[in-house]
């Protein structure tokens, strides 16, 4: 059974700013904001917000202010996307719907820790993320295989942490950061 367009299309949206580190980041909170988001009327929606969105109409202003939120953000993020990009969040959602229920937890808790480095640090990431896509998949394959099978040591090491978890230096000359 197929499911309704508009909420596909709106769950890649959300998918794809979860998984794609690569993507150039939402605007970012003003540090140390812990007010709780505002609840978001129906109304304020565009109307291509609202096509997206139609299957939330009814329960809208139910749904908890962070979640209208997000998915005026995503859907407003959606409707910006190029065909392209949207094929390739239709195809990163599929492969988040996937994945185990255990393995999407784990992910989210890595984006939550990626979102918490500062704005250097995650330029950083997304640099090396890009220069390790661009690869050839058996380097990719030996480095993964490689990472799993070091110890929690031997990963401090290579990402220049001490065990207190805190950046440091590289281990040295040619070693890559983030291999996996």
């Amino acid at each position: 059974m197929m499911r309704p367009l508009p909420r596909i299309v709106l769950l890649c949206a959300l998918a794809l700013a979860a998984l794609d580190v690569s993507a150039q980041p939402p605007p970012a909170e003003p540090p140390g904001s812990t007010a709780p988001a505002a609840p978001r009327s129906w109304q304020s929606l565009s109307e291509q917000q609202q096509q997206l969105l139609q299957n939330f109409q009814g329960k809208w202003d139910s749904l908890p202010p962070e979640k209208q939120q997000a998915l005026a953000r995503g859907s407003q993020r959606w409707i910006t996307m190029t065909p392209e990009q949207r094929n390739g969040a239709q195809e990163r959602f599929k492969q988040w719907r996937a994945l185990p229920p255990e393995q999407r937890q784990v992910l989210r808790q890595r984006w939550q820790q990626f979102r918490a480095l500062p704005p250097e640090q995650q330029q950083r990431v997304r640099e090396q993320f890009q220069r390790f896509r661009q690869m050839p998949l058996e380097r990719r394959q030996e480095l993964r295989r490689q990472w799993r099978q070091m110890s929690p040591e031997q990963r401090r090491n290579v990402m220049g942490r001490p065990a207190g978890g805190r950046p440091g230096r590289p281990a040295g000359p040619g070693v890559r950061r983030y291999p996996h």
